[in-house]
């Protein structure tokens, strides 16, 4: 994620601030623009952006009370952002502690909307195209059937235990998983998606399956199986996770994730100026700079080469605070060969 700067003051912005801390300026997400702009309110009513960007007048998202959304919409347009509006279902926020779940949700929610708008990808809602579009489900368990996170048909659900930070490490513990965020969920399940239209309704399928093995191997088996004996010993030899062993439609939904991941990490690092030298070793692969952006990178292999020794060096500062390795996983040549394929789907050779 890039960082942004006041229209005012000039001080450091990130993509969830609301308000400068340094001179209060109210700030407002663009989407059309992929932009936090600073705000200057208007007499007759909503705002307009300082320092250029058109005549329009904006407002906030109609979730930005409930929901702490801090995106914009054309005065007199869509009272929903663009995120906001792909919601079918959220949380009844009467019940206590749903709102602040709710909320968690969302903010991970327009940190992948806004990586799925800035590489261009197709994306409608099922408001608009109730058979390509995509929507979200956010529930909470309800009897004796718990809510299982999913994707399906192009609807997103989500248990919103997960933004539960202590129910989401029991999960996270009682599963074996060295990894378990909102985010990753969200960007795991609209991979699910992605599957459906850019490999099975774009013409990628055989392709993807001397890739990622053949999707027609029955599911439900292939899920038994994974739970009552685990991912073979050596699946980090081919795998970005353990999980990804299990299925191709959960071997590309991981190795989506990871891509995002790697991207995402890259830009915010790029944002910050940062090149890695360590003064140890003079091996160029244990050096990176990112002189490139990360969401129109000219190949996956540029990607691998930053992300590797980022990876290295952001796991010796957790390990520096006492905390468990940001990035605990290893990628053989075999999971960057499918780091590349969804590279090659999200970000096609010129």
């Amino acid at each position: 994620m890039k960082l942004f700067a006041c229209g005012a003051c000039g001080q450091m912005l990130h993509f969830e601030n609301s308000s400068c801390l340094a001179c209060g300026a109210p700030l407002g997400f663009r989407p059309d623009r992929l932009e936090l702009a600073t705000l200057d309110p208007l007499p007759a009513g909503g705002f307009r952006p300082i320092g250029g960007g058109g005549d329009d007048a904006w407002v906030f998202c109609a979730n930005a009370a409930s929901g702490g959304c801090n995106w914009l919409v054309p005065l007199g347009g869509d009272a929903y952002c663009p995120a906001c509006g792909l919601n079918r279902t959220i949380p009844d926020l009467d019940i206590a502690g749903n709102a602040e779940r709710w909320r968690a949700i969302e903010t991970a929610k327009r940190r992948l909307i806004y990586a799925l708008r800035r590489f261009g990808l197709p994306m409608t809602s099922q408001h608009e195209d109730a058979g390509q579009g995509l929507a979200f489900d956010f529930l909470a368990d309800a009897g004796a059937e718990p809510v299982m996170t999913g994707h399906a048909d192009g609807l997103v659900t989500i248990n919103i235990a997960e933004a539960d930070s202590a129910e989401r490490e029991r999960r996270r513990l009682e599963l074996g998983e060295p990894y378990r965020t909102l985010l990753g969920h969200l960007r795991h399940e609209v991979g699910h998606y992605y599957w459906d239209l850019l490999v099975r309704d774009g013409g990628r399928l055989e392709a993807a399956r001397a890739v990622f093995g053949d999707e027609r191997a029955d599911y439900a088996e292939a899920l038994e199986r994974h739970y009552a004996t685990g991912p073979q010993p050596d699946w980090q030899s081919g795998f970005v996770s353990a999980y990804a062993t299990m299925h191709p439609w959960e071997d590309f939904a991981e190795t989506w994730t990871h891509y995002f991941h790697m991207v995402d990490t890259l830009d915010t690092a790029a944002s910050f100026g940062l090149a890695l030298d360590p003064q140890v070793t003079a091996r160029d692969a244990d050096s990176a700079g990112i002189a490139f952006d990360p969401y129109r990178a000219p190949d996956c292999r540029s990607l691998v080469d930053a992300w590797l020794p980022l990876t290295v060096a952001l796991n010796s500062l957790n390990r520096s605070m006492g905390q468990p390795d940001l990035y605990p996983f290893v990628l053989s040549a075999p999971a960057i060969a499918k780091l590349g394929f969804v590279h090659d789907l999200v970000q096609p050779p010129a």
